[in-house]
């Protein structure tokens, strides 16, 4: 039987691993376990992974290259297997079925699946259930709801009244990866502490505030039209252009931290970057190199002089070059 998210806690913490796993269902349960499990890898001497995304045109004979692959630096090894619909079809089923049949030493094959029911159980499920773990994350339940809110805000420094927590849980409205979004915005808005309903109202009221994460977000993107009229809004309404560079500025330094870093991958777990995050950063990074972001976080820090007076020049114009220059490296000398 497939484990439950308790007994999955009790499973992880095992001073050995199984020789495969399925971890399935709610997507921001099965990364986070998935992060969970790598990291408890790494512990155990898992040097080595190796990443199979399963696509279209994904080749299941992949799966047994990597089983039967040798290693020069890793007596252990990793296979991440990543099946999005969670319907691996019949040649992936025979080959999910070949490895759980013979596993090789010293391999673990970690499978994660973003969609998942009752319908998609079948025998390769079940047989890798039988001779591994199988684990399916589902999202909690209404009456759960204040109890994850309450939990997960305390992983970020925070508190909330249970009446706080209900209230965040209604805007959120089922959705986990929003909450866990909301709980972050949360911990910058508001830092550590505890808060009440009166305050949660005010925070998650405030569509003004909100929107510079919709700011930053499309500019990362490189969705340059879209950031600058959230900019122009924001403006408009009154925000102060200190507050908003707050959080710009976070977003550049991590970007740089990802830019600096020799294992891409690894500081993405490190920064607990959620899928979408990732790919969002991703993309950016193609985009440019490490010197764009130190040139973007020094524009910032004029800008950061110009609003408290120490240096000449119009610090909303520049935000606007700056907010452009995220979006579009290839213009960024043009705009300077």
């Amino acid at each position: 039987m497939p484990l439950s998210s308790g007994q999955w806690q009790k499973a992880l913490a095992a001073d050995s691993l199984q020789s495969a796993y399925l971890l399935a269902g709610e997507q921001l349960l099965v990364l986070e376990a998935a992060d969970a499990l790598r990291a408890q890898a790494r512990k155990l001497g898992y040097s080595e992974r190796e990443v199979l995304d399963v696509g279209q045109h994904f080749d299941w004979n992949d799966l047994a290259r990597a089983a039967a692959g040798m290693s020069l630096f890793a007596t252990r090894r990793l296979i991440d297997l990543r099946l999005p619909t969670g319907r691996p079809g019949t040649e992936g089923a025979k080959a999910i079925n070949a490895f759980c049949a013979d596993p090789p030493p010293d391999v673990t094959l970690l499978i994660t699946a973003m969609e998942w029911s009752s319908k998609h159980d079948g025998a390769w499920s079940k047989k890798l259930d039988a001779s591994g773990t199988m684990v399916v994350f589902n999202s909690p339940r209404p009456d759960q709801w204040g109890a994850w809110i309450t939990a997960r805000l305390a992983t970020r420094g925070l508190s909330a009244t249970p009446d706080a927590a209900a209230l965040l849980a209604e805007r959120v409205e089922g959705n986990l990866l929003a909450a866990a979004q909301e709980i972050d915005k949360l911990a910058v808005l508001h830092g550590q502490g505890r808060i009440d309903a009166a305050e949660m109202e005010n925070l998650v009221a405030d569509s003004a505030r909100y929107d510079v994460f919709k700011l930053t977000d499309a500019a990362f993107v490189g969705d340059g039209a879209r950031a600058l009229r959230i900019l122009a809004g924001l403006r408009s309404e009154g925000d102060e252009l200190l507050a908003l560079m707050g959080w710009l500025v976070n977003q550049l330094q991590l970007a740089l931290r990802l830019a600096n870093a020799h294992d891409l991958a690894a500081q993405i777990r490190a920064e607990h970057l959620w899928q979408a995050r990732e790919q969002l950063f991703r993309q950016a990074l193609r985009r440019a190199p490490r010197e764009h972001w130190l040139q973007c976080l020094a524009r910032a820090s004029r800008i950061d002089r110009m609003v408290k007076g120490r240096e000449q020049g119009n610090p909303w114009q520049e935000a606007e070059r700056l907010i452009a220059a995220i979006a579009e490296p290839r213009a960024a000398k043009a705009l300077a």
